[in-house]
């Protein structure tokens, strides 16, 4: 299956589906998790196996030894070609999509629309827990610069040559809407612009053709190229990274800890709530 673009439509997919050499994944999160899943579909569980389980915050990128482990109980192999989706649309499979590509692997695309456009499209779905699959031979080849920590966001949103983008709503960016982790503070980091991960998709949670992302990015960026993506805890900064490699920008990283960290209250780091931003969904 060619996977040259990092999207694939359901009906594409349908028409690969049981190949050999083809791995789908399951990717969703938390509430947004269904029952019903692609035929033959694969857990990749964000919230547990898939997170440094050794982070104070939630949704941190494991280790590329344990990455390799989770990857090979999933039977992904070196060779194989993987389509990720989950529950919600474009959520939180953009993040699968990210590891993936941060630990190496490329052959590895994201299904446009989700689970939902797969349902719409009058697809079958199953229930119930996929036979395990043979061990893969999976291996993790860790890529630098894929995410960036808080030290190096503070560097970024000093430098006039980079945009740190903020995925979340603009309420929370705001400060006008709590955050849904207690404990967090309200707000943005300073110099930090908001674009609502929603804001790429269609009412359907499809993204955005490449002119339409374009014109958002450029419009948030003020023309900048090197982007960094945060939202609430790494999940869809990386709908932001889809996004912008659609549009055809190509230094991008995600801040992993995003505001579970940033907007931590120890108050080391800078926040304001000064009302900028602009309009969309909640940002994991």
């Amino acid at each position: 299956m060619d996977v040259s673009s990092v999207l694939v439509p359901a009906d594409r997919l349908k028409q690969h589906l049981g190949s050999p050499g083809l791995v789908v994944l399951d990717a969703s999160v938390g509430a947004r998790r269904g029952a019903d899943r692609v035929p033959g579909a694969r857990r990749f569980d964000i919230d547990g196996a898939m997170s440094d389980p050794g982070s104070p915050v939630p949704h941190t990128m494991p280790s590329p030894d344990r990455f390799t482990e989770e990857m090979r109980a999933l039977g992904v192999n070196t060779s194989d070609t993987v389509v990720v989706y989950d529950a919600a649309g474009v959520y939180s499979s953009a993040r699968a999509w990210w590891m993936l590509r941060a630990m190496g692997f490329d052959r590895v695309a994201v299904l446009d629309g989700g689970l939902p456009a797969w349902i719409a499209a009058g697809l079958p779905t199953e229930r119930g827990e996929p036979e395990p699959p043979e061990p893969g031979d999976f291996t993790a080849h860790p890529r630098p610069g894929f995410f960036v920590d808080a030290d190096e966001v503070a560097v970024a949103l000093g430098d006039p040559g980079r945009a740190v983008l903020d995925a979340r709503s603009a309420g929370r960016f705001a400060g006008t809407e709590p955050e849904p982790r207690p404990g967090l503070r309200g707000g943005h980091m300073p110099g930090s612009v908001n674009l609502p991960f929603t804001a790429l998709q269609d009412g359907d949670g499809r993204m955005l053709p490449a002119p339409a992302l374009r014109d958002l990015f450029a419009d948030a960026t003020g023309g900048r190229e090197r982007l960094v993506l945060s939202c609430g805890s790494g999940v869809t900064a990386c709908v932001l990274a889809l996004g912008a490699e659609l549009a055809g920008y190509r230094d991008l990283t995600v801040y992993d800890g995003s505001w579970s960290e940033w907007g931590l209250p120890s108050g080391r780091r800078p926040v304001e709530t000064d009302g900028t931003g602009g309009t969309g969904g909640t940002g994991s």
